[in-house]
Parts: structure tokens; C-alpha cells; sequence
């Protein structure tokens, strides 16, 4: 198995990052890795460990415990929060117990089980995020049997208590020794810890209360989701055992990048390009927005690369009132093409910029100016 990454190489991040650097560099690497635009053999898996470190270094509990730890699971030993994961983590303590003292607790073989959980990753268009869908998914899940109601057995019939552990669902095998009288528990073999023996199994389920099928769920998506998400649907998941409640199903969102807009978290980018003449003398252009075009202001000399602020005309705040803002790039772009005439008129332009730099402002010093004497090494 190799070995896993550090999270922050995995992010580009350096170890004191902001949760801001972490994000963004998150939101940067998911959407080149996305399945949907890198088709990369390894695109999928490197996607997956970017989300893993991404979801650890986003969690400031489980940042801690990384930079303490490192790749270790926070319920093992003694660092996570002293006995977090005893019961579960270090069972085998149980068993030996068992062994040595013939003491410990037994479960139950006939306590209601929760089912399993289940995990559907749903791919959604970049505007279905920012304004919410509603999708219906089908997915395979085991349900309980509808002919024997789960009990696996054939209707008419129930199953029988095993009698080679009187329903316990395990066997106790005792061995005298110098060390004194051990108690070994062990499941059992006739009933397989079930405590029960079907004699006259249900055809549908061919006894095992359960049956597989393709179930379709109505899936609603809140505005404002984002890549990564998560949305959990109580009692979606796999049926549970004599009784007990189905597990849960959670919606993982993977969104598709969009070919102009740019996100990130409430906030909406672009980039809106503009001739030589409208950013020098200033001009009113459309831009468009996530649900319409608006006008926007051009102010005269504007330089390239200058953001201007739509307000409110971002994502819905998913947990909040309000969106956030969209942010519109200018980008001059040079012309190509140009015939004589317009060649002729640039050079007339060019030679009167040069005779009036100085002239405007004697004290400015423009970019132009700064750049030849950069040339220089002053």
C-alpha cells in the first residue's frame, strides 16, 4: 500500500496556511482535477486526495490532531482525547476478558442492527448549484423482504432458536488449566451468532430478510452548494437487521466548472474584455451576470486588470441572507489585424503621447517611465 502524502504537499500549502490559503488552494486544485475536464488516468485518484486533505486541514479539531499526529486515526491510542475510540477501536480487550476471567458482556445476537450507510456522488452544472436543484436518482440498496417481513423465513413458518446455543448466538468451549479455568466465547457455528435457525428459508430472500433493489429518491439541492458538499438523507440508506432503522444516504455535489464565470465561496469572477478606445476615453459595456446583463460604468483611462464590484449579483448564501458579490475583470485586448489607415493613426497617436508625457505632469512618472528604468537597473 503506499504511502500517503503529506495534506499540505497534497494542497501546495504551507504548514501555516490560513483556512483562506487552504480553501483557495483547494477550490484551485478541484477544478483542474474535476473527472468532468481532467481526463487523466489518475485524475479520479488525485482528485479523491485532495478532497481527503482538504476535508482534514479545513477542520480545525482535525488540523490539530494532523500536525500533532500525522496520518494516524484520531481514535487509536492515547493522543486523539484520551479514550475516544476504546470501546470500539481496542474490542479485543473483551475477549480476553472473556478468556481469562470468564466475565465481560455479551451482545445480544437478536438486538435490532442499523443498517449501513450509503454514499451517491451526484454531478450538477455549475448554475443547478448556485440556484438549486431537484433531481430524482435511483440507487441500489438491499431493502427488508416483503414476503417474510425480514424474518427469512417462509410465511407461514418463523425461525427456530438454535439449539446448540439456546440463542445466544455463540459457544462457550471451557479448558482447565494451571493457570485455572478459562472461558473461551466464540460465535456459533450452527446459527452463525445468530441465535436462530431458519428451517424453511422465504424463496424471495432465499433467507436473509433482505433483498436488493434499485430505489428512486427525490433529491433536493439548497441553493448556494458547492463542490465538495455534502447532503445527508436520513434513512436512505441500506435496511437494518431484525428491526433496527435503515442507515442514512449522503449526496456527495461534484459541480462542473463554467466556461466564463469562476467561484469562489459567495463571490462570482469574471473577465470582461475591452478595446484600446474604451478604456482610454471611458465607455458604458453589458456584462452578464448569473440571471441577466447589466450595465457597467467604464471610467476613462481605466488600466487592465482592474476589478469592478457587482453587488449582490454572487451565490446565494447557503446557511444566510443575502449573496455574495460578482467581480468583473477589464482586460484590454490588443488589436490584430489593423489595416494601413488605422496603423497610420496609432503611429500619429503614439509620436503625440510622446511629446506630451512630460508636458501633462512634470512631477508624474508614468508607467512607461518605470519600466525604462527598470531596463536601465536603476
Amino acid at each position: 500500500m503506499a504511502e500517503k502524502r503529506d495534506y499540505y504537499e497534497v494542497l501546495g500549502v504551507d504548514r501555516n496556511a490560513t483556512p483562506e490559503e487552504i480553501k483557495k488552494a483547494y477550490r484551485n486544485l478541484a477544478r483542474k482535477l474535476h473527472p468532468d475536464v481532467n481526463k487523466a488516468p489518475d485524475a479520479e485518484e488525485r482528485f479523491k486526495e485532495v478532497k481527503e486533505a482538504y476535508d482534514v486541514l479545513s477542520d480545525e479539531q482535525k488540523r490539530a490532531h494532523y500536525d500533532r499526529y500525522g496520518h494516524t486515526d484520531p481514535n487509536q491510542g492515547f493522543g486523539g482525547g484520551g479514550f475516544g475510540g476504546f470501546g470500539a477501536d481496542f474490542g479485543g480487550f473483551g475477549d480476553i476478558f472473556d478468556m481469562f476471567f470468564g466475565g465481560g458482556s455479551r451482545r445480544d445476537p437478536n438486538a435490532p442492527q442499523r443498517g449501513n450507510d450509503l454514499q451517491y456522488t451526484m454531478t450538477i452544472e455549475f448554475k443547478e448549484a448556485v440556484f438549486g436543484v431537484e433531481k430524482d436518482i435511483t440507487i441500489p440498496r438491499t431493502e427488508v423482504c416483503d414476503t417474510c417481513h425480514g424474518s427469512g423465513a417462509r410465511p407461514g413458518t418463523r425461525p427456530e432458536t438454535c439449539s446448540a446455543c439456546r440463542g445466544t448466538g455463540q459457544q462457550e468451549i471451557v479448558s482447565n488449566t494451571p493457570f485455572g479455568r478459562i472461558v473461551n466465547r466464540r460465535l456459533c457455528s450452527q446459527c452463525g451468532g445468530t441465535g436462530k435457525i431458519i428451517r424453511d428459508k422465504c424463496g424471495a430472500c432465499r433467507g436473509t430478510g433482505k433483498v436488493k433493489r434499485q430505489r428512486t429518491i427525490h433529491v433536493r439541492i439548497p441553493a448556494g452548494v458547492d463542490e465538495g458538499a455534502q447532503i445527508r438523507l436520513a434513512g436512505e440508506g441500506e435496511a437494518g437487521t431484525r428491526g433496527g432503522p435503515n442507515g442514512d444516504l449522503y449526496i456527495v455535489i461534484r459541480v462542473k466548472p463554467h466556461e466564463f464565470f469562476e467561484r469562489e465561496g459567495d463571490d462570482i469572477y469574471c473577465e470582461v474584455p475591452l478595446t484600446f478606445a474604451q478604456a482610454a476615453l471611458g465607455d458604458e459595456i453589458e456584462v452578464p451576470t448569473l440571471t441577466e446583463k447589466v450595465k457597467l460604468r467604464i471610467p476613462a483611462g481605466t488600466q487592465t486588470g482592474t476589478y469592478f464590484r457587482l453587488k449582490g449579483k454572487g451565490v446565494p448564501r447557503l446557511r444566510g441572507m443575502g449573496q455574495g458579490d460578482q467581480h468583473v475583470k477589464v482586460v484590454v485586448v490588443t488589436p490584430t489585424n489593423l489595416t494601413e489607415e488605422q496603423k497610420e493613426l496609432l503611429r500619429r497617436f503614439a509620436g503625440l503621447s510622446q511629446e506630451n508625457a512630460y508636458a501633462h505632469n512634470a512631477h508624474s512618472e508614468t508607467l512607461f517611465e518605470r519600466m525604462r528604468r527598470a531596463f536601465r537597473g536603476e
